[in-house]
């Protein structure tokens, strides 16, 4: 029972270490439910019943705060830009778009862009587009419909 006791600690320990490098509240709840079989472990419960209760106090404190915990602590927010208005406008061909040779410039929103079309179709100057997204500073269009 020993091992299993010293087992559980060393795992709580590791785990808190990981969390505290990651920031990212990857390995906190695992935490919690090692925490909690110790406790199973030191009042003497069997090993299935330390793994039940690693099991269920994890998934216990995951659920309700996954969804939370990643909304806070995710790196892949997109920080919307004045620029992002442009997208879904009507915008006309100053300067034939060409991506084979990656020329090409509309004018949207009272701007010059560089664009290149979406699909690599060629486009006339003086054609109306919808611009569909912005890679860097190039302003990617289709052909209007």
């Amino acid at each position: 029972m020993k091992e299993m006791t010293l087992f559980w600690l060393i795992s709580i320990i590791v785990l808190f270490i990981v969390e505290a490098a990651t920031v990212n509240l990857m390995t906190i709840w695992f935490a919690f439910g090692a925490l909690a079989a110790l406790v199973t472990s030191l009042l003497g419960g069997k090993l299935w019943l330390q793994i039940v209760v690693f099991i269920a106090v994890t998934i216990v404190t995951l659920i309700p705060t996954r969804k939370l915990a990643k909304k806070y602590f995710s790196k892949s927010h997109h920080q919307p830009t004045n620029s992002d208005m442009v997208i879904g406008k009507e915008c006309i061909v100053t300067e034939d778009i060409d991506n084979l040779v990656s020329v090409g410039a509309v004018k949207c929103a009272g701007k010059e862009w560089t664009a290149r079309s979406e699909h690599g179709e060629r486009i006339a100057a003086g054609e109306t587009v919808t611009a569909v997204a912005i890679e860097g500073v190039k302003l990617i269009v289709r052909p209007k419909e």
